[in-house]
């Protein structure tokens, strides 16, 4: 699915791919979806890979997030995936707010993360790993915040064809310290509570993750290779809300204890004032 000389893409899809870009690159909203929405999650993905080439940063990461039940193709993942790039990967120090920035008019949230970073490249051409496999790569596991954010508002309302191609509706991650010893931690015990505003919003543990948190990376490792971009040493994987998707504006900070780990805080900024 990815762009190559001679392998032309549609017009019409790297049309959609071009307004998503240039609304990223500008921080401006769009008003509707720049063309007819995706029909299936294969020309969703086939967007993403056009956008990704036309972004000019580097993949350094991937977002997994589950797709509703009754959103989800027959026969088809329960969950998706998209980018993470370079610039849009923020390090939470200490107790310092991490600024990030969110589009006026679109789609902004965060979203209470357990990340895992690679230690080692996987096998280009394995497309199925199970749990044991996936752990086998894992170099820490992290605590974190997804920024979800995307130009378009109503991005979610249209499901996960028109998700998948605007990056996976991801602006970002904010990676916090690792959890000691997380091998020996059930999921039931990664606990965690996320606050907007000052309010609490959710609270959730990795036990939410459908199969647990090693399955959304088996996943992502499996899909990726089968597009070409199988995972490298150094990637991190974010494996899904834990206490669902909280909304924010500019100019509101949240924060979310993860019990007996950290607190990560951070800020919404408009678009082009974040650090």
């Amino acid at each position: 699915m990815q762009e190559r000389a001679g392998n032309e893409p549609s017009p019409a899809l790297g049309a959609i791919a071009s307004a998503f870009v240039a609304a990223r690159r500008e921080g401006h909203a769009l008003g509707a979806f720049p063309g007819a929405v995706p029909a299936t999650m294969a020309e969703g993905y086939a967007v993403q890979e056009l956008a990704i080439a036309r972004f000019p940063d580097a993949v350094v990461g991937w977002k997994v997030g589950a797709i509703a039940r009754p959103q989800r193709e027959r026969d088809g993942d329960a969950r998706l995936v998209g980018p993470i790039f370079r610039r849009a990967l923020r390090r939470a120090i200490g107790d310092e707010p991490v600024r990030f920035p969110v589009f006026d008019g679109g789609f902004a949230a965060v979203e209470a993360e357990f990340v895992f970073r690679l230690a080692g490249d996987a096998v280009p051409d394995k497309h199925r790993y199970d749990a044991d496999e996936a752990a086998a790569l894992v170099a820490s596991m992290h605590v974190g915040i997804e920024t979800a954010g995307s130009p378009l508002a109503t991005i979610n309302a249209l499901g996960p064809t028109v998700v998948v191609a605007d990056f996976g509706n991801n602006a970002g991650l904010i990676l916090g310290p690792a959890i000691a010893s997380w091998r020996a931690r059930t999921p039931e015990s990664l606990t965690c509570e996320t606050f907007v505003a000052g309010a609490s919003v959710g609270r959730g543990s990795a036990a939410s993750i459908e199969n647990g948190p090693l399955a959304a990376l088996a996943f992502a490792l499996g899909h990726l290779a089968a597009r070409g971009r199988p995972l490298k040493a150094g990637d991190c994987v974010t494996t899904g809300a834990v206490t669902g998707i909280h909304d924010i504006v500019a100019g509101q900070s949240a924060h979310v204890v993860f019990d007996g780990i950290a607190t990560l805080r951070c800020v919404a900024v408009a678009h082009g004032t974040a650090a």
